[in-house]
């Protein structure tokens, strides 16, 4: 049972990310490899401040959406001036930076290291031990980021995402910033995806640099295609699925020496099959 409580926390904080980061792919059409900087942001965050500066979880979750926020506004001033595989090129450098700095800035990050000892959550005042505690809180922001994503994905500034996906000059036309706005869908999906990085710190216990990526930032995107862009629930679908797919596998019967390996086939076959037959994903309304 335990280990059912520690897939499903896994899979909501999944689904957060995956709902963030499809406002940015699949809404506004932005080919964003950078979200697990932003993950780690979060992380980050709420492994120093509890560790080392006494904060409490919230209050640090707080600091951490505030410096996702500033990078995310920052790269977003970077890469507005670029579009398409650019675009891409440009969040990818910027992952690679921000996991530099985990690394590298070992008087604060404990570089490879790691920050173990995070403590787990206070909410009034009582304390979150049990794994089966925490999955009510991971599903309480997984709620509330569904309901923020819905409210903007059906909002005017969502059709106007949608319209810069679309055709981003005849909105130029009409008068729209577009570049305004492609900025401000990425801070909240950054500060979104802090989100799920305060949550992954406080569950795990412990965090490294490893966690946050490249491929973490390729994985979250696979997730957000195979459930479909331009879709919220598709994003909790492709959570769930990637979440489990690892366990599924287990009883394939796979030889032990290269099991791993496999999987990771099975993975790159599942996206292939997918972009020739299914290229908007499960649930999607769009393609890239």
């Amino acid at each position: 049972m335990e280990y059912l409580i520690h897939l499903a926390v896994m899979s909501s904080i999944y689904a957060i990310l995956g709902m963030s980061l499809n406002l940015v792919v699949g809404y506004a059409g932005l080919l964003s490899v950078t979200h697990a900087a932003f993950y780690g942001i979060g992380a980050y965050a709420v492994g120093i401040l509890t560790v080392s500066h006494g904060y409490g979880f919230f209050g640090a979750t707080a600091i951490g959406m505030a410096c996702a926020a500033l990078a995310a506004w920052f790269i977003g001033i970077v890469s507005g001036r670029f579009k398409g595989d650019y675009y891409a090129l440009v969040s990818f450098g910027f992952n690679i930076i921000v996991f530099s700095i985990f690394l590298n800035v070992q008087s604060v990050t404990r570089g490879p290291l790691g920050i173990p000892g995070i403590p787990k959550p206070e909410v009034f005042g009582m304390l979150i031990r049990s794994n089966a505690q925490f999955l009510l809180l991971a599903i309480a922001f997984t709620l509330a980021t569904y309901a923020v994503s819905q409210w903007i994905v059906t909002s005017s500034f969502g059709r106007t995402l949608k319209g810069i996906r679309e055709d981003e000059d005849a909105l130029r036309v009409f008068g729209y910033d577009t570049a305004r706005y492609k900025r401000i869908i990425f801070v909240i999906a950054a500060m979104l995806a802090a989100v799920g990085g305060s949550l992954f710190a406080s569950y795990i216990s412990y965090i490294d640099p490893s966690t946050f990526s490249l491929n973490e930032s390729i994985f979250i995107l696979s997730l957000v295609i195979l459930g479909g862009l331009a879709n919220v629930n598709g994003s909790v679908f492709g959570a769930i699925f990637f979440i489990l797919l690892p366990e599924i596998l287990r009883f394939v019967g796979f030889p032990p020496d290269i099991a791993a390996q496999m999987r990771q086939v099975a993975y790159g076959l599942i996206l292939v099959l997918l972009m020739l037959y299914r290229p908007q994903g499960m649930f999607g309304e769009y393609k890239l």
